[in-house]
């Protein structure tokens, strides 16, 4: 059954039951949108959204493995038929590649020494999951009178900012993985706000900062909440917004 109201934001945010993808969520539906929690897990994500509905957001749980087109094409068909549309997609599931991303264990990404099964992997996440679940909610999209798209990316994925000896990455081990994968992300996000420019789809990238999560074993500075903010900024800017741009909360990240 579809929403009896029409005008209803719909949101749909990957690798939502936790970090930075559960901020987003939790402060979307603040704002009065109906999020779609997109977890692997079917149990986790019930419980990110039945926590966020305690709340008093309005939240529920999809089973969305980026990987898995099945599963994609499946939470394509249920906003269908119970939304009818799609008003923002938030592409936030990712990994790393390494157990974690702290130095001490990063080595495994070192260009000359890289495991390339580890490489694919973290692309058919990183990159290729966002097109598979981009092009299967574009149909929705396209039926929303405010359609936005947010690419998370990284400050890692900045080519500008790695390749200063003197930079802030500059005491990182050179990765093979992460890193190009989220400068690929951006490559794509520019690609893809450049063919839906005509349309009305604003198409960014976002660098949530070094936000304390399990991805760098909790060693961030920043909340997840304070993360989630330049994901819900982009996701919510006007029609005159920007597009095709990279964006941290401080402003425009280097390329």
């Amino acid at each position: 059954m579809r929403e009896q109201t029409p005008h209803q934001k719909i949101a749909l945010v990957t690798g939502a039951n936790k970090g930075i993808g559960r901020a987003a969520a939790e402060q979307l539906t603040s704002l009065g949108m109906t999020v779609l929690i997109g977890a692997r897990d079917p149990q986790r994500g019930e419980e990110a959204a039945a926590s966020i509905r305690a709340a008093g957001g309005d939240a529920h749980a999809v089973t969305l493995d980026v990987t898995d087109p099945t599963t994609v094409e499946g939470v394509a068909r249920h906003v269908e038929e119970r939304f009818g549309h799609l008003d923002v997609l938030i592409n936030n599931a990712g990994i790393t590649g390494s157990g974690q991303v702290s130095p001490e264990d990063a080595h495994d990404q070192v260009p000359s020494t890289v495991d390339l099964d580890m490489v694919r992997a973290v692309f058919e996440t990183n990159v290729f999951g966002v097109i598979t679940v981009t092009n299967a909610m574009l149909p929705l999209l396209r039926r929303s009178p405010v359609p936005r798209i947010v690419n998370v990316s990284s400050h890692a994925a900045s080519l500008t900012i790695f390749s200063d000896p003197n930079g802030p990455m500059a005491t990182l081990l050179p990765s093979a993985a992460y890193s190009p994968s989220k400068t690929a992300l951006t490559a794509l996000t520019v690609q893809y706000a450049n063919e839906l420019r005509k349309d009305g789809i604003l198409v960014n990238a976002a660098a949530p900062g070094f936000v304390d999560t399990e991805s760098n074993n909790h060693s961030g500075f920043l909340t997840t909440e304070q993360g989630a903010a330049i994901l819900v900024h982009l996701a919510i800017v006007s029609a005159d917004g920007p597009t095709a741009g990279f964006f941290s909360e401080e402003g425009p990240v280097p390329w």
